[in-house]
């Protein structure tokens, strides 16, 4: 009986300690995986803020890099970009809640629409849009302002895009429909019975929309606000395009000056900078867990309500026309001026006589920009695929496993996401000249690669745990009890129910790679030149005809994927 026994149990111990070491070995090379990504570049943060040369070269160790950030000038650039942030914040959170609160709860006609709409200028690359409002805010040549002089015959510019209030507009244009992301689906979520309820008990409109309503949207208002804090204090395009000019300086563009254009590059500064954005942006994170940990913002439960739209009557039209004078501004003005500036001769010069086609015949015949276009387009495909399917694992294993070490996997996995892209620039700078071995990274377009896939991989993994939060454990338990192995499994029922939001996640972060410029302004080379790297290029050499020629292609671009991804999500739901 004992030797039955052992024929039984052999085999089966067997092919379970083969499973045991096979996990293990896994979540090893994933840890280590996300390690290199996220705690390699912080590391190499921490080394270059003390090394006194440029990265691969001999040096010593001092604390010339900190004390220079902790001086009265360095003080007033970080208090400049806290200031800014908050300048846009503010504005952009109260603007994107009224038009989340008008696409979720009211009666406004064409609901659909206006949520696409509104969320479009999140996905065009910013460096666009800036160049765009480069030429419309411009004080003599402006489009805005030579239109204003003409209908007023005033001599004065009715807007300066190189300004504190240009770099604030300029972000708000991005930073709007960001959050308008986060809140929408907050108010949809949210029970108006509640709200009912506040009402019966004699509370005005006024009274249950700041009692009720704004304390129940506190988290998606908190998070959204710490959110777009973060991306202001991050941003680089606004302050580079509309401060610099003017003697504006935030901490990206500091540390982009002191690497780039210094007659001896800073690195030690620049590094102990960027180790100081850091820890700045945790202390942001772990404030926000402290103020929304300990309390209960319930407001979906197991009892069933049907949400009731808000009757504006004749006010539907006004709150239309708002989400339309958004979509104008943010859109339309400047794909506007991309197309004038595209067809007339010079910049600025607006007459019948100087229509030409000449500047598309440049760009299209410009090898930088097919290299560039390339470049991009190769490092969007690959890394945006890469990424999703690192992030999925990732949530696979945070979310539908209790395999030992699933904390620290999900912990290095959001990493990054504390990180600005000028700061993680920074640490591979320093984690590619410094990295052992035959094989050379820095340079190259891998080290590219690598950037995007380590700045995406918080958002990938997120996106593919809200899928995976909504499939029931039960299903993958009916399919081993028919027998099925656990990458049947896996193939057959986890990655089949969430391929909607994995094709939801590539198009999001293949968007971010094709819009990121303060990482590839560090990392690239030349022939490794990415597309914002060539637009920057061709507008500081005063090209900005051709420059409106290339943002046309890329809008196109953006517009094709944003109605594929329309489609696409619309056949998932039907076939769902």
């Amino acid at each position: 009986m004992s030797a039955v026994d052992e024929r039984r149990s052999g085999p089966g111990a067997l092919a379970s300690l083969r499973l045991r070491y096979s996990r293990t070995f896994g979540m090893a090379a994933l840890i280590a995986l996300l390690a290199f990504l996220s705690l390699y570049p912080v590391s190499m943060l921490l080394f270059g803020s003390f090394h006194t040369t440029p990265p691969g070269v001999a040096g010593a160790f001092d604390l010339a890099g900190y004390r220079e950030v902790f001086t009265s000038e360095t003080g007033l650039v970080l208090l400049n970009t806290v200031g800014i942030s908050l300048a846009k914040t503010i504005p952009s959170l109260a603007l994107a809640a009224l038009l989340a609160w008008i696409v979720a709860r009211t009666d406004t006609p064409a609901r659909g629409v206006l949520e696409a709409l509104v969320t479009l200028p999140f996905f065009i690359p910013p460096i666009l849009t800036a160049m765009a409002w480069g030429m419309l805010g411009n004080p003599q040549v402006g489009a805005v302002n030579q239109a204003w002089r003409w209908i007023t015959g005033s001599q004065a510019a009715l807007f300066n895009v190189y300004s504190y209030g240009g770099v604030v507009w300029h972000m708000m244009q991005y930073s709007t429909p960001f959050l308008f992301l986060f809140i929408v689906e907050a108010f949809r979520a949210m029970d108006p019975s509640l709200e009912e309820a506040s009402r019966m008990c004699g509370a005005s409109q006024g009274q249950t929309l700041r009692r009720i309503t704004l304390t129940l949207m506190l988290p998606a208002l908190t998070t959204g606000f710490l959110l777009s804090f973060i991306r202001g204090l991050e941003n680089f395009e606004s302050p580079l395009f509309f401060g610099t000019p003017v003697k504006i300086q935030v901490v990206t563009t500091l540390i982009y000056d002191s690497i780039n254009q210094r007659s001896v590059p800073e690195y030690e500064f620049a590094t102990a900078m960027s180790f100081a954005v850091l820890a700045l942006m945790c202390l942001l994170v772990f404030w926000q867990w402290r103020l929304l940990g300990a309390r209960s913002f319930q407001t979906v439960t197991g009892k069933a309500y049907a949400p009731r739209l808000i009757k504006l009557g004749p006010w539907r039209w006004a709150t239309f026309a708002i989400c339309v004078l958004f979509f104008v501004v943010a859109v339309v003005l400047p794909v506007g001026q991309l197309l004038a500036g595209s067809m007339f001769r010079f910049f600025g010069f607006y007459s019948w006589d100087m229509l030409t086609l000449d500047h598309w015949t440049e760009a299209f015949d410009n090898s930088d920009i097919r290299r560039g276009f390339l470049n991009t387009l190769a490092l969007g495909l690959a890394g945006a695929t890469l990424t999703m399917i690192l992030g999925g694992i990732v949530a696979y294993v945070s979310v539908r496993t209790r395999w030992q070490g699933r904390r620290i996997v999900d912990i290095l996995a959001w990493l990054p996401w504390m990180m600005p892209g000028m700061v993680l620039g920074v640490g591979f700078l320093w984690g590619f000249a410094l990295l052992p071995g035959p094989v050379s990274i820095y340079g190259t377009i891998w080290a590219l690669l690598i950037a995007y896939v380590a700045l995406g991989t918080p958002l990938s993994t997120r996106v593919m745990s809200s899928s995976y939060h909504q499939l029931a454990y039960d299903l993958e338990e009916c399919a081993r009890v028919h027998g099925a192995g656990f990458w049947r499994t896996l193939w057959s029922i986890v990655v089949a129910l969430s391929w909607p939001s994995f094709a939801v996640g590539w198009v999001l972060t293949f968007f971010g790679i094709m819009r990121e410029l303060s990482a590839s302004i560090l990392l690239y080379s030349a022939g490794s030149e990415v597309l914002s790297v060539v637009l920057l290029r061709l507008w500081g050499n005063g090209q900005s005809e051709v420059v409106s020629v290339v943002g046309l292609c890329t809008m196109a671009l953006v517009l094709l994927f944003r109605w594929a991804q329309a489609r696409f999500l619309a056949r998932a739901v039907a076939t769902g």
